[in-house]
């Protein structure tokens, strides 16, 4: 089977009502790439929506692992070169996928930000608050880490450190990794179908716990030098 150009991961949640729509809409964007769904121990009816999709990869999770634990899953079962992660709720587009690509030629890591919020007000209010913060802490460049679309080339996905809460860190620790990091602007759609997993108090509080964390992180981290890791060969190899 010849490996993909370009993989698109999509991590699904009782998302039964956006499943078909936006699978639809990505292979529109992207003819021929692969598309890796993770349904995220789902109880609605996803799981049995993606078993009957032709086409794409599948991961599934017997029970909830979050968000986080899906995407780093979809990465990690991806096979393109290039790897683009985008939310499966519908308020990411599709169409914005190849900008995303095209940035790659100066960057390593392209970041979607969303110019036009169609949120609530009270979380467009949170979320400008916690992007203040985590540049102060951790000064990732990054004014919008809540959007999931992002594209990066599938061998930097070695440089991430699985746990709860990656996915809010991805800019953070690829630029600590000395990572070139771009920003794109990009679509924002308003929720039309099923409902959010998110309340702004418990984001909130996950997120400042996870702050200090990926902040000790960062300053531990051991970094190497490219090919310092590579196999040499002893004398007596080489007898």
């Amino acid at each position: 089977m010849p490996t993909p150009e370009l993989s698109v991961i999509v991590p699904f949640y009782n998302e039964a009502e956006n499943v078909g729509e936006l699978l639809r809409e990505i292979r529109a964007a992207c003819p021929g790439a692969e598309i890796v769904a993770i349904d995220d121990g789902s109880t609605d009816g996803t799981t049995e929506l993606l078993h009957s999709e032709p086409g794409i990869r599948t991961v599934f999770f017997p029970a909830n692992r979050g968000q986080s634990a899906a995407l780093y899953a979809g990465l990690r079962q991806a096979r393109g070169r290039i790897c683009v992660m985008l939310d499966g709720d519908g308020q990411n587009d599709p169409a914005d996928i190849p900008a995303l690509v095209a940035a790659l030629a100066q960057a390593d890591l392209a970041c979607g930000w969303r110019r036009n919020r169609r949120d609530t007000w009270n979380r467009r209010a949170a979320s400008r608050i916690a992007n203040r913060v985590r540049r102060a802490f951790l000064n990732d460049g990054i004014r919008d880490t809540g959007c999931s679309l992002k594209a990066l080339r599938r061998e930097h996905v070695d440089l991430l450190v699985p746990f709860n809460g990656l996915h809010r860190f991805i800019p953070a620790l690829l630029r600590n990794a000395g990572l070139r990091l771009v920003e794109v602007p990009v679509n924002h759609r308003p929720r039309l179908r099923g409902v959010s997993k998110y309340t702004i108090g418990g984001r909130a509080l996950r997120g400042i716990r996870d702050l200090f964390g990926v902040s000790w992180l960062l300053k531990r981290q051991i970094r190497f030098a490219a090919g310092i890791l590579e196999t040499s060969s002893t004398p007596q190899d080489r007898a």
